[in-house]
């Protein structure tokens, strides 16, 4: 797992996330994709104005032993929407974005994005 953080965390205070959602290369690309994605779209995603903390993991299994639905996912934390929308107009954003398209040309994979707040749920002892 990949963490990076800009600024210290905001204990009790909602985060606003985009979340990125990579599906797996061809079995032949993995260990190019891993390379490519840890020495460039990382980097390139690290310098993203406005973010306060990036968290990449790859995935190895799903649930109860099952195959995982997807290959890698990556958390863009922001303080707030209009923190996540302005980085969407800079130069570190649009080369993140060109370099993710590339690695979806490269390497046939796919990505899904959402982003919303995030919301912490109440644990309840079973």
């Amino acid at each position: 797992m990949f963490i990076a953080s800009c600024d210290p965390p905001h204990p009790g205070v909602p985060v606003y996330k985009l979340i990125a959602i990579w599906s797996a290369p061809r079995p032949e690309d993995a260990e190019a994709f891993e390379e490519h994605y840890r020495t460039v779209h990382l980097p390139a995603a690290a310098r993203t104005p406005g973010m306060t903390r990036l968290v990449a993991v790859r995935t190895d299994s799903g649930l109860e032993g099952g195959e995982s639905a997807f290959w890698r996912v990556a958390e863009l934390h922001f303080d707030t929407k209009a923190e996540l929308e302005a980085a969407e107009h800079s130069d570190a954003w649009g080369a993140m974005r060109a370099d993710a398209g590339g690695m979806i040309e490269r390497f046939g994979v796919t990505l899904t994005v959402g982003m919303g707040q995030e919301q912490d749920a109440e644990l309840t002892p079973a």
